[in-house]
């Protein structure tokens, strides 16, 4: 297995059992038998390798969101499951993974670099599914730009991480109810050609 790849498994799960604050490179260091030094060649910071095992996460939601995307589905139907997806992964990780969550919105509030690729991505799903949906006629978005910026302005309080932290006590089936209530309109605005 190659170093960096073991490095993200044992700061996986020191992340996982200590939280970020109290992860350390010299104790990943000693679990994977080599000097922190030796760390710092594969990651520049604790940041930097904590923000690789975010990274790690935000790969495969990304993975599932573009299976999504891809789907043979109608376009209306794609935009909604994708929201859905986006906000329940990120909802589940701040239950079943608070350590985690917690480093993705550090690294989102903070705009490191991991997570400005991950905005880039989660933007060129969304246009793909617009697109395709301008394409086949069930959109009628004049401007896709601003149909995009629509999307994730409507959807922010439901898909951004700070936005979900701010809720996390807020019962699931009432926000599941307003963020239906809210894609239902973000529907409605595409099709309409509004924007």
């Amino acid at each position: 297995m190659a170093a960096d790849v073991r490095l993200l498994g044992i700061a996986t799960e020191h992340l996982s059992r200590l939280g970020p604050k109290r992860v350390t490179v010299v104790a990943v260091a000693a679990e994977a038998g080599m000097t922190h030094a030796n760390v710092y060649r594969y990651f520049p910071s604790k940041d930097a390798l904590l923000d690789a095992v975010a990274g790690r996460w935000l790969r495969e939601v990304e993975a599932r969101l573009a299976g999504i995307a891809d789907a043979p589905d109608p376009a209306d139907d794609k935009i909604e499951r994708l929201l859905t997806a986006l906000a329940t992964v990120q909802r589940d990780a701040l239950v079943d993974e608070p350590n985690l969550f917690a480093v993705h919105l550090d690294a989102t509030v903070s705009a490191r670099p991991i997570a400005r690729r991950h905005r880039v991505r989660l933007r060129s799903l969304v246009e793909r599914v617009v697109e395709e949906g301008i394409t086949s006629g069930i959109f009628s978005a004049r401007d896709r730009e601003r149909a995009i910026a629509y999307i994730f302005d409507a959807s922010y309080r439901f898909t951004h991480p700070l936005a979900i932290q701010h809720d996390a006590e807020v019962p699931r089936d009432l926000i599941e109810a307003r963020f239906g209530a809210v894609i239902h309109a973000i529907q409605r605005v595409l099709r309409s050609g509004i924007l």
